[in-house]
């Protein structure tokens, strides 16, 4: 059985609502996650543990969609990408968007998925998971731009 990948409009409206925001997406570059890139790596497996999908996002989408869904000041999300990583606050938050976002792929005829673990942006990242948000083939990479707190990219990546 097949993953599902979403679709831009399936992402856009799940973190539009999430966040209760207006959030907007553009094609982008894929996101190449490593020293010069702090990004979050969130894992999705099936049923059986199996590595199904990956959700990147870069520093800046990290900080702002933590910021969002908690209502903290955007100033603070800005404090988290000039320090380089996310603060715990910013982690836990972000951590219940991912979590959240595992129904984009739990579609009908698709594998069913829940976020296996996340490593926050600026802390220590799985160089295998790190090697495999750079597989090309069936992925999604997005500029995403979150009202009132700014922009930031996002690459889903099934594996």
């Amino acid at each position: 059985m097949t993953s599902h990948l979403p679709a831009p409009l399936q992402i856009r409206e799940l973190f539009g609502d999430l966040l209760g925001r207006e959030v907007t997406l553009s094609p982008s570059a894929p996101l190449a996650p490593g020293p010069a890139m702090p990004a979050t790596i969130a894992s999705y497996v099936d049923d059986v543990l199996q590595l199904r999908a990956l959700v990147v996002c870069d520093l800046p989408l990290s900080a702002y969609a933590g910021a969002a869904i908690g209502l903290v000041p955007q100033g603070q999300a800005e404090d988290a990408i000039t320090d380089g990583a996310l603060t715990d606050p910013l982690a836990e938050n972000l951590y219940e968007v991912l979590n959240i976002a595992a129904s984009l792929f739990n579609v009908d005829g698709a594998a069913h998925v829940k976020l296996h673990a996340m490593a926050p942006a600026g802390g220590p990242m799985d160089p295998q998971l790190m090697a495999r948000a750079l597989t090309l083939g069936r992925r999604e990479d997005l500029a995403v731009s979150i009202n009132g707190y700014g922009d930031g990219r996002l690459s889903i990546v099934l594996v």
